[in-house]
């Protein structure tokens, strides 16, 4: 079974913004394409996209719209099939090292004395996220669940 595409729009082609957004979608439907999907995911795709080719209001909200079938199909291939774009985990990671480096900064400057050091936890933590993230994007190429476009939203 195919995957549905986008309609386009003749505003689309008013603005960058509005452009990259509906070429992004795209360039992940053509992705998905290659991919062997089962036909109850590709019929969850086709509803999304059924309903932004339905969708009628203004080109701020049609970006929105877009943005949302694309989280849509994203988080459907995570939850389903694992899987994720390139740099999932490295940028997931990331963010939850700084996170936590935040606490750990402020536990060496109550340490060591001096609450200057409270911003060294985050590059700390996000240096270890990244590290974490990097080996599971690697085990995710390994395992051939990596798809062949970068997350931009």
């Amino acid at each position: 079974m195919k995957i549905k595409k986008p309609d386009l729009r003749l505003t689309i082609g008013q603005g960058k913004k509005m452009r990259n957004t509906f070429y992004y979608l795209v360039q992940l439907i053509d992705v998905l394409q290659d991919r062997n999907l089962p036909r109850p995911i590709v019929e969850q795709i086709n509803q999304g996209i059924e309903e932004l080719n339905a969708f009628k209001g203004s080109d701020k909200r049609l970006r929105k719209v877009i943005r949302k079938v694309i989280s849509f199909v994203f988080s459907l291939l995570e939850r389903e099939l694992k899987l994720v774009p390139k740099n999932y985990y490295r940028n997931r990671w990331m963010a939850l090292g700084i996170a936590f480096g935040v606490p750990l900064g402020t536990l060496f400057g109550y340490v060591l004395g001096n609450i200057g050091l409270l911003g060294i936890g985050i590059p700390i933590g996000m240096i270890i996220g990244i590290g974490i993230g990097n080996v599971k994007d690697t085990q995710t190429v390994q395992a051939g669940n990596q798809l062949d476009i970068d997350m931009l939203f």
